[in-house]
């Protein structure tokens, strides 16, 4: 976008684009009311916050494209390729994919496979070719949609059944507690996986599209108050949905259900246009971060050519490859909250110490730690992930720990080793025995 992405567009892109599991939150919301906001509000409300306050306005200052740039700049092309590999999982829409689908399932009534197939082409075809631009102004238009089909929906539900006292009187006593009847232990492993919001690709590349630094951070301070107000929406819509719907058999159902059940013909259909400009926002943002990312970083950078005249084809290749692995995924996992879990659970852990470091030269790695760091620590993550598979696992993780912790654990061991091992030979450099 020539670097000339405003503050309203800015916030309305990254809003739109970051806030796409509506019916996750709409299930999460039905089984365990404001646990909701505790879950998938706070923790990346603390993420963007970090973001905001210490590598937005940096990100900006790069006048990077992506963030293998920045991994490339500070760590060499190993690590860049790597760390690329990692983005196109992190980027990949497939959950929102499937969100897409099982909402025009419900609205026509076609099979899964082919409403995942043709809501992956609407949400995309009209940014293939426009690039960002189009993404964003497509953003715009579905900021507003997303805010007004709940802020028309929740009045009106609370104004015909009752505000606070019906809800108490009508849902679990547990979904008005902290915790929703989960443990502790589940609901702290989520603060991790939002630690994805560091590495995240959306921020970085709305922030290197910015006119400039000030509008970088405070676009992200100012989403964030965005985040928790339509979280508040998100959340009491869903509780008012068991309280109407209290024997709902696919709670992932309950915004439609609730909407086809007490809202009125118009409204209705307002709710279900929020419903998809929330969702589309997120397949057309991500995809068009997977092309890029597979087009630039994987293929372009792999092929190490020495001008970018062939970037934008294979971006464009990038662009249907990304939709369709989505599309196979989706069909595949059919858990919007396992994808999230899975995805964050081995991209967090590889990214965030290499990358969080590569702004700070005092703190940055040597380059081939940093390669190690990403690999090792990915991998391992992954390990741990498959270990549920493993027989007699029966579900359970090795060592009954969850993947993010065993990767995270790695990579600090890299990042405290190459300290150690620089130090060393900075020491030995000047001449000093390392004791002293």
């Amino acid at each position: 976008m020539g670097r000339t992405l405003a503050l309203p567009s800015f916030v309305a892109t990254l809003v739109s684009t970051w806030y796409g599991g509506v019916l996750g939150v709409g299930e999460y919301s039905y089984r365990y009311g404001i646990s909701n906001w505790l879950v998938f509000g706070v923790p990346y409300y603390i993420g963007a916050l970090i973001f905001a306050l210490w590598f937005a306005r940096k990100a900006r200052r790069s006048a990077f494209y992506t963030v293998p740039d920045q991994l490339g700049h500070a760590y060499g092309r190993p690590a860049a390729l790597l760390g690329a590999g990692i983005i196109q999982v992190l980027s990949s829409p497939a959950p929102y994919v499937l969100m897409v689908g099982v909402l025009v399932q419900m609205i026509f009534g076609w099979p899964l496979a082919l409403a995942v197939i043709a809501g992956t082409f609407v949400s995309t075809a009209y940014s293939f070719r426009g690039g960002m631009r189009s993404v964003v102004n497509a953003d715009n238009v579905q900021f507003v949609l997303m805010y007004l089909g709940f802020m028309v929906a929740l009045p009106l539900l609370a104004l015909r059944f009752g505000g606070f006292a019906f809800l108490r009187a009508h849902v679990p006593t547990s979904h008005f507690v902290w915790h929703g009847g989960n443990s502790p232990q589940y609901i702290f492993v989520w603060y991790f996986i939002a630690l994805q919001t560091l590495v995240e690709p959306a921020f970085y590349q709305r922030c290197f599209a910015a006119k400039d630094e000030k509008t970088a951070q405070r676009g992200v301070l100012i989403s964030i108050a965005f985040w928790i107000l339509f979280d508040f929406l998100t959340t009491f819509t869903g509780i008012y949905a068991r309280a109407l719907l209290p024997a709902l058999s696919n709670p992932a159902a309950s915004y439609p259900a609730l909407a086809v059940r007490f809202l009125p013909p118009v409204v209705q259909g307002l709710f279900y246009l929020g419903l998809l400009a929330t969702v589309m926002s997120t397949v057309d943002g991500y995809t068009f971060i997977g092309g890029v990312n597979f087009g630039r970083d994987l293929v372009w950078r792999w092929r190490g050519e020495a001008d970018e005249s062939r970037v934008n084809r294979y971006v464009e290749i990038g662009f249907v490859a990304t939709a369709l692995v989505a599309i196979a995924l989706a069909l595949f996992f059919r858990s919007a909250v396992d994808l999230w879990h899975d995805v964050g659970s081995v991209g967090v852990p590889a990214l965030l110490l290499p990358l969080a470091s590569s702004y700070h030269p005092r703190w940055r790695m040597s380059p081939g730690a940093a390669a190690w760091c990403i690999a090792a620590s990915g991998a391992t993550a992954l390990v741990w992930l498959l270990s549920r598979y493993r027989p007699g696992a029966d579900g359970h993780y090795f060592l009954s720990l969850e993947p993010i912790y065993a990767g995270l654990l790695v990579s600090l061991l890299f990042f405290a080793v190459d300290r150690v091992w620089r130090r060393r030979d900075t020491v030995a450099s000047e001449g000093q025995h390392p004791a002293f």
